[in-house]
């Protein structure tokens, strides 16, 4: 089996390259045992391309048609060394998870990054608790933006080895002269919340009353990442309203509303983040 390797070129210590996620027991003999092992591999650009682009569709959601969502899975797979996929039948196969990161200024001039850190200024200052990421996005600091996505159904015990390598290699990679030594870090990630279908709504309105909307997270180490972050907030997806259906929503009385979501971490916390991370969703041994 191919091990996920810190760095490969100059023969780093190997990170961990598989964990077994073991279904819950149950006295119901109807539930039956699921083992499933979880492999890393770097990036690899002749396997690699369709499975990112599906994951940076699911995160960017209805606003994916907004970029070049190919050219950014290109950028991302031109730097195997950087971040991680996780797999389940072997490194031939999609990505179920990835996890890398992209100096912004250094790509500053490539389409696919200039639309996207455009969108991310522009979001950010539509919420003034992210007011601060436009001027640093354009002050000519070295700012990562991590991508991080996963399927709906991978267990969040995967983020803890993927945040711990990618620290590492970001750290061999700037030993090697490489541009990866940033001066903040910036999440791109999705929450959501609930929301009442608009059908039959003043019905139930006068049934329960108007409820305030709870915020989720689709990547519950987000939580703790914010604790250490000068700047966190949600944001609504500029294409949200082609995408709401209430047809979809005609047989429960509440969808799901999905929003983007940015995480800016100073450099110097970042690992301390990642620690908290591995310690707060890290399976018990």
């Amino acid at each position: 089996m191919a091990k996920k390797r810190a760095r490969e070129a100059d023969g780093a210590a190997e990170a961990p390259d598989k964990m077994v996620e073991d279904g819950d027991s149950s006295d119901d003999e109807d539930f039956d045992m699921v083992n499933v092992d979880f492999e890393w591999f770097n990036f690899d650009p002749e396997i690699d391309f369709h499975g990112s682009k599906a994951l940076l569709r699911q995160l960017l959601d209805v606003d994916a048609q907004l970029f070049d969502i190919s050219g950014l899975a290109d950028l991302i797979l031109s730097q195997p060394t950087i971040g991680s996929t996780v797999k389940v039948d072997g490194k031939e196969t999609d990505a179920y998870a990835l996890l890398t990161a992209l100096n912004l200024h250094e790509h500053r001039d490539k389409k696919p990054v200039a639309e996207l850190t455009k969108y991310i200024s522009d979001k950010a200052e539509a919420n003034e608790a992210l007011a601060g990421i436009p001027d640093l996005l354009s002050s000519g600091k070295h700012v990562g933006l991590v991508v991080s996505e996963r399927l709906i159904n991978m267990p969040s015990e995967i983020a803890p080895p993927m945040y711990s390598m990618l620290i590492d290699e970001i750290e061999a990679a700037v030993e090697d002269k490489e541009p990866y030594e940033f001066s903040h870090y910036l999440i791109l990630s999705k929450t959501y919340h609930e929301m009442e279908s608009n059908l039959d709504v003043e019905e139930r309105k006068r049934k329960k009353g108007k409820q305030d909307a709870t915020l989720y997270y689709f990547h519950p180490e987000d939580e703790v990442l914010q604790k250490h972050a000068v700047a966190y907030g949600s944001y609504d997806f500029t294409k949200i309203g082609e995408a709401i259906a209430d047809s979809k929503r005609a047989f429960q009385e509440m969808g799901v509303m999905p929003r983007g979501h940015m995480i800016l971490i100073e450099a110097s916390k970042f690992a301390d983040a990642a620690k908290a991370v591995n310690e707060y969703l890290s399976p018990p041994s």
